[in-house]
């Protein structure tokens, strides 16, 4: 039966809400939480390999019948618990009193699931092990986050995470973050296991939130079919209705120009007072920092949305995307087309949108 849920991650930043003489003590918690998880998701990982492998790392003879389970639960087991259990327990003892074990429980279970989605791989060869770096995020299981508010004074969404008062900084937000927070004080969706990441002195909430899929009355026998192509990003047509969104003009252009801009600035940068160095140089550069991703995701973030209203509104409970495969060759063959146009990024925000109408899509 299909789920009746979807859950949707966004990236909030957030700051922590104490006094300037106890930030201090705050950072360090965190740094020491995210220093715990790197070191013990590479324990985790490589006591996985071990175990899968055994048998060729210690060349045992034919003879010898092993499995991976507990020996009170099955005569063959090698294990004195569950195998899940091996790794939590193992990391659990290493780091006992230095982080909450509920977060190393947490992360043991992520690893588990992509190490079985991986283990083929490993064996054949395709793959190396993985390994953690030190900025790895911190889960953060949902009773981790608590008291929720927003304050009117601060204009923030606040709340305790792992025991740290912080609120949000959503700046200029043109998303639906803050719909999605007010929902969730409304408690129209729920919170999930999320995470915390650290990146240049900034501390970044990857955010899990679960809630309804959307209700529409869809004919799984009307099919809306569509294609993604240069000249119109999007050309889809469902019950003898045809519809272009967007065009080469309005994306590719933009796109061109403010790659020209980027130049423009970078060959100018020599040219520049330099003031306080480089810093004073670049300052043009930095303002323009990521203005293409931004714009692209933004685009992209349109015409997917156009796309799955189009299919609503011809009730068409099926979306087929043609050809993608071969368009996909064709771009790769051409550097123009493949440095300028974003085939993967589109489809996973009509993946995303289509999920959450109760659309099905097929690729072809």
């Amino acid at each position: 039966m299909e789920k009746s849920t979807m859950t949707l991650t966004r990236k909030i930043q957030l700051l922590i809400d104490v006094p300037a003489d106890e930030k201090r003590e705050m950072w360090e918690k965190l740094y020491r939480y995210q220093n715990r998880c790197f070191r013990a998701a590479n324990l985790i990982v490589s006591h996985l390999y071990v175990q899968e492998m055994i048998k060729d790392f210690f060349y045992l003879t034919e003879e010898i019948q092993y499995k991976l389970a507990d020996e009170k639960k099955d005569e063959m087991g090698i294990f004195t618990r569950s195998k899940t259990h091996t790794t939590a327990r193992m990391v659990f003892d290493r780091f006992k009193g230095e982080i909450p074990v509920d977060i190393l429980g947490s992360l043991n279970n992520t690893i588990q699931s992509n190490f079985s989605k991986d283990k083929v791989d490993y064996w054949k060869g395709l793959k190396s092990l993985r390994n953690f770096k030190k900025d790895i995020p911190i889960p953060v299981p949902v009773k981790y986050t608590t008291k929720m508010r927003y304050d009117p004074d601060k204009k923030a969404f606040c709340f305790n995470m792992l025991a740290i008062p912080v609120k949000t900084y959503l700046g200029r937000d043109f998303s639906d973050k803050r719909e999605i927070l007010e929902r969730l004080l409304r408690k129209d969706i729920a919170l999930r296991t999320s995470q915390i990441q650290l990146k240049a002195g900034k501390i970044f909430w990857l955010a899990v939130f679960e809630f309804e899929k959307e209700e529409h009355l869809l004919k799984p026998e009307i099919i809306a079919e569509a294609s993604l192509s240069l000249e119109h990003p999007i050309v889809v047509q469902a019950n003898k209705v045809r519809m272009n969104i967007g065009s080469k003009e309005e994306f590719l252009y933009r796109r061109l120009a403010i790659q020209a801009s980027q130049k423009r600035i970078q060959s100018g940068i020599a040219f520049c007072h330099s003031g306080n160095g480089a810093k004073r140089k670049q300052k043009a550069l930095h303002k323009t920092e990521n203005r293409e991703s931004r714009y692209v995701s933004h685009r992209l973030h349109l015409y997917s949305r156009k796309l799955i209203d189009f299919c609503v509104q011809q009730q068409a409970g099926t979306l087929i995307l043609k050809d993608q495969e071969d368009k996909i060759g064709i771009a790769k063959e051409q550097e123009f087309v493949l440095r300028n146009w974003s085939y993967y990024e589109l489809q996973t925000k009509i993946k995303y949108k289509a999920e959450k109408a109760g659309i099905e899509l097929i690729i072809g």
